[in-house]
């Protein structure tokens, strides 16, 4: 356990100022700033808006509607194929594996890695949401603070919905960082299996698609029961696929 921490601090500096933390900041506070933008653009609305009862209601359909939709699909293969191929890019994966640590343990201590700027971004996300209601108040004296109470609780199932629907995303881009050194190889399968997701968001079985889980908890209100059970499967199965592979690649360099 004590190798395993110390392996995912090693992955965490080496990620520390890299392109994948500046996207997962960038994409955390991008859609709020866009709202806020606006809202401000329509500066004699935002009194009333901000006396609505359901101020925090739009706010999150809107966020989560251009996020799930766009950014964080995009964002998960981004900053996947970044972190899965630092080594590749950098001819760093031979130094990396003379270290004393198992093949094992550098597998989970990237992933985590992954998981923990997926993390950061909802929570990044969910604190710019929240600074689009109040921040007009602050700024501008005849805005009123937003009359209705903050609804953590949906914004915190929202958020563990939308974590779990790119799960699958972040698992087969793991995966593909793994098995081809062309970073453009597993970043154009992604982008591929994104724009086949959006194009077959109305086919009747398009829950069977991996990528497309955000898309449908962004755009439908009525959810197909199952997706949650297929993309924790689907992640588990990719997951095993990619250990897999890294452990038995032969030239792992």
């Amino acid at each position: 356990m004590l190798a395993y921490f110390y392996s995912v601090q090693s992955e965490w500096l080496k990620r520390k100022h890299s392109a994948a933390v500046w996207l997962t900041l960038l994409g955390g506070m991008f859609v709020p700033l866009i709202i806020l933008g606006v809202r401000f653009y329509h500066f004699d609305q935002l009194a009333g808006q901000n006396a609505s009862a359901d101020l925090w209601e739009r706010l999150y359909r809107y966020g989560w509607q251009y996020m799930g939709f766009l950014l964080l699909p995009l964002g998960c293969i981004l900053v996947t194929s970044l972190i899965t191929q630092q080594e590749t890019r950098s001819n760093a994966w031979k130094l990396l594996h003379v270290t004393p640590q198992r093949f094992t343990t550098i597998f989970l201590a990237k992933l985590t890695v992954m998981l923990i700027l997926l993390l950061f971004l909802f929570i990044l996300f969910n604190i710019s949401l929240y600074l689009t209601g109040v921040v007009p108040a602050w700024v501008i004296r005849d805005v009123p603070y937003p009359v209705a109470a903050f609804p953590w609780m949906k914004y915190l199932s929202g958020s563990g919905q939308f974590l779990l629907g790119c799960l699958p995303i972040i698992a087969l881009q793991y995966l593909l960082g793994l098995r081809y050194r062309n970073f453009m190889l597993p970043l154009g399968i992604g982008l591929g299996l994104y724009i086949a997701s959006a194009i077959a968001l109305s086919w009747k079985y398009a829950y069977t698609i991996p990528y497309i889980y955000c898309m449908i908890l962004a755009n439908q209100r009525v959810i197909p029961s199952g997706i949650y059970i297929m993309s924790a499967g689907y992640f588990v199965m990719f997951g095993v696929l990619a250990y897999i592979l890294y452990i038995r690649k032969k030239e792992k360099g």
